[in-house]
This record gives C-alpha cells, structure tokens and sequence, in this order.
C-alpha cells in the first residue's frame, strides 16, 4: 500500500491577525514599552447581544450582535456599524483597532471602535430592518452616547438606519440627542458632505499619493474595486477630477474599457440593472486587480490582494478605499516591487473625519456649507498625508508603516500620560 503525505495548506490569516500583525510591526519599531503594547493589544470592552425581532410573517428571530470598543483613551470611541451574513467578533474586533489608530493619524479626539449585526439586510424588508435597527440600538444603548460612543454607518447601513437609532436612543433618553451617532440625514442633524466623505477623502489622498509618483492625477488610468459608497464615489470623484477610470466591479463582476468608461453612462446603467458587469467588456474581480493602470483602489472588502495574486500586480500606486484589502504578506511583495501602498487607516480616513465635523457641528447646533465641510476635510487629511510622507522618509520605512508608527505612538504617548487606574 502506497502512502502519500498530502501537503498541507496553511490557513490565510484571519483579519483579526491582520490587524495585530500590522500593530506588532508598528510597536516593533517604536520599541514601544511591552506594558503599553500589552494594553494597546486587547479591546477595552466587548460586547455582544442576542436579540429577538418580530419578522413581517410574526414569527420570531433571534439575531446576534456586537459592539467593540478598542481604545476610548483620546476621547469617546468612534466607529461604523455594519450589517453582513459573515460578520463576527474577530472582524468587528480588527475593525475597532483600525478606527483607533485612524481616529489618532488624522488628529481627530477619539479611539476606536466598530459594531456589527449578523444579517442579510437585502433579504429583510424595511419594516424588519427598523425593527432589528431599534432593538439593536437599545441592546448597546447601554455603552454608547455623545460623550462616550458614538456610531456611524458602515457595510449594509446607511443615514436611515442612524436616523433610526438616533429616535431610540432619544426616546429613551427622552429628547432630541443628534450627536448619538453620525451619517445621519441633514434633516436631524447631519453634516453637508458626509455621504462622499470616505470617497473624497480617498481622492484627496490618490491626488496626493500620485504627486509623489511624478504622476498627474488628471490622464491617470484608474481601476476600482467595488461600487459602493467608496468606490462608486471614487469612480465619480476621479472622473470629475479628470483621471481615466478604465475598470470599475461589484460583487458580481467588472467592466473594462481601456479608453475609460463615462461615469454619467455607467451609473445610469448601474441603476437600471443594479450592476457595472456587462457595462462595457466583462472582467472578473480578480483580473481587475491585475489590469495595467496607474493607481489601483481596491474598495470592497478585506484581503483582496495576498500572497498569491500582488506579484501579478501591475498599478504604480495602490490607495486602500477599503479596510484590510491587502495581506502583510502581499504587502511586502508589493513594497518589494517598488508599488506605493496607502494604507486604508490614512485613504479612507475622510469618512471618520467629516463624522467628527458632524459631531462638532450637533454638539454646538451650529452647521457649516458643503464648501467647508470640503475644504476642512482636505485640510486634515493633506496634513495626516504630509506627516506620514515625513515619517516614511526619515524612517526608511514604507507609507503603511510610517501610518502605524504615527497612529500607535500618539496612543501610546495619551495612555502613558494618563497612567494606570488605580
């Protein structure tokens, strides 16, 4: 009898672990002091909650829950709530770091944190999707607020949903309290400029970024990742700042036209078959991530380019519209081969920045025009830009690490000064 050894694959690493490599790395060459890396390691709070809704057909579900508060030691934690089949703790957990460290690189007075419900909001309908939205919000009402939480949306929520928990933790509270969560719509307190925050804020960065490649963000051929609200905004954002947008992709595939696709024709298109795919010539996700273009924004989901597939890439510059799309691994291919990461805590960080405004704005029930929103906005993020382009040079190290060093260092240094209770 023959025996064969079958080899055996190793698993790809969780985002979780992502997340902790990336902050080891960072604490590595800080040489940060082992009893803050300890502390900056571990969640402060976690919470998860199991919860009925009454369906539209009156049976009862029960759905799961959760709230993770990575740091609250510069100020309230800060972070979006989404709504996915395959959320899950680890996922909420390395969210709420990335929160942290991006709430401190733009300089914004907040930790992190990040919240999730396990569902398929398209197979609910509104009725249940309010339904599940109020009973979720009262579960963690008992740890967010103004002054202590405050969430936004995320994946699968959106201005609607803050407007739902906004009236609960109100009617609970028993008046009007805007500055509970941000993204809400203008009509109860939100902010001009909130809905294309994160993809202007990744635009801002790709012009900046670009710069620095000797490249002209105007004529530069641009592939996206995801039509969401990050990467259809981006698509819009590009194309209006006169970049040629050659690929764009949802979840059910791409379209591809190297002569550039005309933003106003594609979403026109994506409205009436719900799609990009059959736009112009069909590709899939993958290969959009290997086309030859100058900037590549993959803005979908984590762990989109690894191991296997960065050494087919072909962009100049990656910008990361998304949270997590690159693998450690594939980071150290990519940077070996001269590619210019922008790491997703510094590229999508326009998003938490104009959040912050909005919550500025509600605290002092004083708002500001679009035109401000935008210029206070570019303002922050060129400057959290500048410093880690600093930082990477002194140090001679690449963008994302620089990133990481800034962010862990200016957390570090508040935990430090606060000490340890009792």
């Amino acid at each position: 009898m023959l025996n064969v050894a079958s080899a055996v694959e190793p698993s790809a690493p969780t985002i979780w672990e992502t997340a902790l490599a990336q902050f080891d790395s960072a604490a590595d060459r800080l040489k940060l002091d082992d009893n803050l890396r300890a502390m900056l390691r571990a969640p402060k709070r976690e919470l998860i909650v199991n919860f009925p809704v009454k369906m539209d057909n009156g049976k009862v579900r029960v759905f799961t829950g959760y709230r993770v508060q990575h740091s609250i030691a510069r100020g309230p934690a800060k972070g979006g709530i989404r709504y996915a089949p395959d959320v899950d703790l680890n996922e909420v957990r390395a969210l709420a770091m990335w929160m942290t460290w991006k709430t401190a690189l733009i300089g914004l007075p907040y930790g992190g944190a990040k919240g999730g419900v396990v569902c398929d909001p398209k197979a609910l309908s509104p009725a249940e999707l309010e339904r599940l939205t109020r009973r979720y919000a009262t579960e963690i009402s008992i740890i967010i607020g103004p002054d202590k939480d405050i969430p936004a949306p995320d994946m699968g929520t959106g201005p609607r949903e803050m407007g739902w928990i906004m009236d609960t933790i109100s009617q609970h509270t028993g008046y009007a309290v805007p500055a509970v969560v941000t993204g809400k719509p203008l009509a109860i307190g939100g902010s001009e400029g909130r809905v294309e925050a994160t993809a202007r804020g990744v635009v801002v960065i790709a012009a900046a970024a670009a710069r620095r490649r000797n490249l002209d963000l105007r004529g530069a051929t641009v592939a996206i990742q995801g039509f969401g609200n990050v990467g259809g905004g981006a698509a819009k954002l590009m194309s209006h700042f006169g970049a040629k947008v050659v690929a764009v992709s949802d979840v059910n595939g791409g379209a591809y036209d190297p002569a550039g696709l005309d933003y106003d024709r594609l979403r026109r298109y994506h409205q009436v078959t719900g799609t990009v795919a059959g736009f112009a010539e069909r590709i899939t996700n993958a290969e959009l991530l290997e086309l030859p273009v100058d900037i590549l924004v993959p803005a979908a989901t984590q762990h989109q380019i690894t191991a296997d597939n960065a050494p087919r890439v072909q962009a100049k510059l990656i910008v990361e519209g998304a949270n997590g799309p690159v693998t450690p691994e594939a980071d150290a291919i990519l940077d070996a081969k001269g590619v210019l990461v922008v790491p997703d805590i510094l590229a999508n960080a326009g998003g938490v920045t104009v959040s912050y405004f909005e919550w500025v704005q509600d605290l002092q029930g004083y708002f500001w025009d679009e035109a401000e929103v935008n210029s206070r906005l570019e303002r922050l993020m060129t400057r959290a830009f500048d410093a880690t382009v600093a930082l990477a040079n002194r140090e001679r190290v690449n963008l994302r690490l620089a990133a990481y060093m800034l962010a862990v260092s200016r957390v570090a240094e508040t935990v430090a000064a606060r000490g340890l209770y009792p």
